[in-house]
């Protein structure tokens, strides 16, 4: 069963019908290149080419009876073509086909996904450029540090898309490799040289050795390489799920008219997809575990990978490509609120100024110890009884009379803490803004999306 979020492209790579049809395209491909070899007669071959077909619901069938699922697909095709079949499937075994054909099945998934991953940089470079001044606090174990800005956040989920996209793309092209080399890898009945030529044919590279199996360490790494997107997923909604809890309220998932929060209180706006797509990594981090266990097979190969391949290889991918969809649509979607972030920014009263004060009392000669305890004084007392720290510091003549009044205001001044931003962002988006379809803008002030 196809789940409901999968999109009909994705669906349909990891259909029965396309799984079959892939396999069916190595079969030719191995029975061409023998042909052209000499070792297959020419008018199999082509007999092959233009008959060779199936039935879905008679692999199905036989496949019930012999409880082998290429030997159902075989002699499916086999009626199909006729005497000429005697020549297909010739010289190969099942994972010749099946390795080589899942390698196919996983290219044709990875080009959605990094088109995926290419969308969600494009939404979040954009985004970042439009909140790039856009003032707020940091927070260090949950508690408020010193000013960011919400386009800063962006700009370091947007770098760190970039690394997904380029580790995803080098865990592609690994899997991008068939095998033709028999039963145990020693090409007893095809030479190398005719499994390299079937795989160009097909558009892959042939594994430099293997087994009776392509080694997963490279379906382990890519699936893997799927866990670390989807962390990287999860990280931003959950940032976005802490940063719209009501006692924050800076960011919000968009919420339409007629939507629904909860069955008992109206009131209620939750961050049903955040949620969504912190489950659903969850799923994604867990197939990649069943992948490293795949890679430890008995010999030269067992099956205890390929019932759970069948499951985490399509899952995975499909989940993949819904969470990035999912993921890039709440951010181009979410609601800002730079007032809130403001206010959120002065309610702990100038205590977030405190390292630079802290740095200004060092550089007017004051010892390092000296200077943390008469600053961590009035910021313990402003935090006790909820005073203005910026108003203590002023009535300290310990502070005052070693550091100028001018110098004191200049640590409070929100525009020296983000006075580095566009330094910033020239390094993250440096190579932004060449592609065709790049949406670098200059920023706007921003204001609350509602």
């Amino acid at each position: 069963m196809i789940p409901r979020y999968t999109r009909p492209e994705m669906g349909r790579i990891w259909s029965d019908e396309n799984r079959f049809r892939t396999w069916l395209a190595v079969e030719v491909a191995a029975t061409e290149t023998l042909a052209a070899a000499g070792m297959v007669p020419t008018q199999a071959a082509k007999a092959i080419r233009e008959r060779a077909d199936f039935n879905l619901e008679r692999i199905l069938e036989i496949e019930a009876e012999v409880r082998h699922d290429v030997i159902a697909f075989t002699t499916a095709v086999a009626e199909m073509v006729g005497p000429d079949a005697r020549w297909f499937h010739y010289g190969l075994t099942s994972n010749d086909v099946v390795d080589t054909a899942q390698a196919l099945l996983i290219t044709q998934a990875s080009a959605l996904i990094a088109e995926d991953l290419q969308r969600l940089a494009e939404v979040l470079e954009r985004r970042a450029w439009e909140f790039k001044d856009t003032p707020m606090v940091g927070r260090t174990h949950g508690v408020h540090a010193e000013p960011i800005t919400f386009g800063f956040k962006l700009a370091n989920w947007y770098s760190e898309t970039q690394r997904n996209i380029a580790r995803f793309a080098a865990a592609a092209e690994e899997m991008r490799v068939g095998k033709l080399s028999g039963a145990v890898g020693m090409f007893a009945h095809l030479a190398p040289e005719i499994e390299e030529k079937i795989c160009a044919r097909l558009g892959l590279k042939a594994a430099d050795v293997s087994s009776q199996v392509i080694q997963r360490d490279r379906h382990a790494n890519y699936l893997a390489t799927l866990a670390v997107i989807a962390s990287t997923l999860d990280m931003m909604a959950t940032e976005i799920r802490h940063l719209q809890r009501t006692e924050v309220r800076e960011v919000e998932e968009f919420f339409s008219e007629k939507q629904k929060g909860s069955s008992a209180m109206p009131h209620k706006r939750n961050p049903i997809t955040g949620e969504q797509i912190s489950g659903l990594a969850r799923v994604v981090r867990a197939n990649a575990q069943a992948g490293f266990e795949n890679v430890p097979l008995w010999h030269e190969r067992d099956i205890s990978h390929s019932s759970a391949e069948r499951v985490i290889l399509p899952d995975s991918a499909t989940l993949i490509d819904y969470l990035l969809r999912k993921t890039t649509n709440l951010i181009e979607t979410m609601v800002v609120y730079p007032e809130r972030m403001q206010a959120n920014l002065d309610s702990t009263r100038g205590l977030i100024f405190s390292g630079q004060l802290l740095l200004d009392l060092v550089e007017h000669g004051v010892s390092r110890e000296d200077a943390y305890r008469m600053v961590q004084r009035h910021a313990m007392r402003a935090w006790k009884e909820g005073l203005n720290f910026h108003q203590l510091v002023l009535t300290d003549k310990e502070i005052t009379t070693r550091v100028p009044a001018q110098q004191i205001e200049h640590a409070f001044d929100l525009r020296r803490q983000l006075k580095n931003v566009d330094k910033i962002f020239a390094r993250v988006f440096k190579n932004a803004g060449k592609g065709k379809n790049s949406r670098r803008r200059p920023p706007r002030p921003a204001k609350p999306k509602r």
